[in-house]
Formats: structure tokens, C-alpha cells, sequence
């Protein structure tokens, strides 16, 4: 992997609040954030008290080189949105522009966070679909805009094998959102769900209280 293959891409505390529907319960349990990137979701946890652990191959990097991927990649990302603008819905984030603002500042306080972050353990460079965590070891473990939005790039098997993975170190696994890139839904989603069912697991889908790309308002549940 090299970083310049990565395109850096943080969002923020509220925004996980709302696309995973987190109760105070949730909060209060050990969570594992999978494929998080320059998000604040963990910086801001830990201001809060609770315990996340985010885990991406992009932690690999030092602070200065992601921080230049996302300098380099933030304005090629903002002209594209501006270009499909009618894929999404602008109603608690206005316009590209407020977008841009909200994505900066939820990466600048990851980066702030970054160095200690790894030295306490909290950003580790691991990546799906292997973990090096114990059995049941989280509570919850999370998956925010990389399975099933990237179904044209990760096939049906690699899906599988993260999500079993997940819930092998969690309680409880979620996924938001559950369309692809072009806004369809996830080829491999119906699948996955019919396979996750025989193996004993409850699988639920429900509507989040987030939705930006346009139907992407839907988010997996997974429990034992």
C-alpha cells in the first residue's frame, strides 16, 4: 500500500452518533472502529470519556505524511462533490463549501490526536479482515464507509470474513452505510445477511438518522 493510493477522508463525532444510532449504553462499552482514516469519532471520544479503538492500514504513515495525503487529496474531493452535487443531500450540511469545513476540522483534530493516540494504543495499524484482538474483547465494533460501499473493489468473500471477524472480537457489529459509491444498493448485502442468519447471528437493518449520499441512510446490525 502506498499513501497516495489512500484518499483521506474524516468525519466527526456526531456524524458517527447519527449513522450508528449510538444509545448512552453503547457509548459506555468498549467499542472497535474499523477502517476509520483521519475521522475525530476517536479523538473526540476520548474527550468524552469513552473508550474507542480505531484500527486503518493508513496509521502505518506518520502524522506529517497524512496530513499532506489529505492537504493533496481535499481539494480533488470537494470538486467532485461539486460535480455531483444532485447525489446528495445538502440539509444539515449546506454546501460543499460547509462540507469542506466540517471534514477539515474533524481531520485537524485527528491529527492533533494522532501521535498520543498511538502511543496509548488508540490508533492501531490493522485492517480487515484480520484483527490481532482477542475473543469478545469489544462490545461494539464498527464499520462507517468502507464495507458494502465499496463493493466494486471488495467481493462478497472478503465482506464475510470481516464482518465474522468483527464479530469475533465484538459483541455487536455495525455497518453504515449499505449502498456503494454510485448510490445502489450493495450487491453483496442480501447475501451476506442470508449467510449470516445460518450461522446463528440476528441480522437487522435500520434506518439511521444520517443520510448525506444520497439513500445512504440504512445501517446493518449484527448481534449473536
Amino acid at each position: 500500500m502506498k499513501l497516495k493510493n489512500i484518499v483521506p477522508w474524516g468525519r466527526n463525532f456526531d456524524e458517527y452518533r447519527s449513522m450508528f444510532c449510538f444509545s448512552d449504553k453503547d457509548l459506555k462499552g468498549k467499542i472497535l472502529s474499523c477502517g476509520d482514516g483521519p475521522a475525530s469519532f476517536n479523538a473526540e471520544a476520548k474527550e468524552f470519556g469513552f473508550d474507542v479503538v480505531s484500527i486503518d492500514p493508513i496509521y502505518a504513515f506518520t502524522q506529517d505524511e497524512i496530513k499532506s495525503s489529505i492537504d493533496e487529496s481535499s481539494d480533488i474531493i470537494i470538486k467532485q462533490l461539486e460535480k455531483n452535487a444532485d447525489n446528495f443531500v445538502w440539509k444539515n450540511i449546506k454546501n460543499p463549501n460547509h462540507l469542506y469545513k466540517i471534514r477539515i476540522d474533524a481531520m485537524k483534530r485527528f491529527l492533533n490526536d494522532f501521535e498520543i493516540g498511538k502511543k496509548e494504543g488508540r490508533y492501531i495499524d490493522v485492517s480487515l479482515p484480520y484483527l490481532s484482538f482477542d475473543d469478545s474483547e469489544f462490545d461494539l465494533a464498527l464499520s462507517s464507509h468502507f464495507l458494502f460501499l465499496y463493493s466494486e473493489h471488495l467481493d462478497e468473500e472478503f465482506h464475510l470474513k470481516s464482518i465474522l471477524e468483527m464479530l469475533r472480537v465484538a459483541k455487536e457489529v455495525r455497518v453504515f452505510p449499505l449502498i456503494t459509491l454510485n448510490g445502489d444498493k450493495s450487491p453483496h448485502l442480501n447475501n451476506i445477511i442470508d449467510k449470516l442468519n445460518q450461522k446463528g447471528y440476528m441480522s437487522e437493518v435500520v434506518v439511521s438518522d444520517y443520510e448525506f449520499q444520497k439513500g445512504g441512510f440504512l445501517m446493518l446490525k449484527i448481534t449473536r
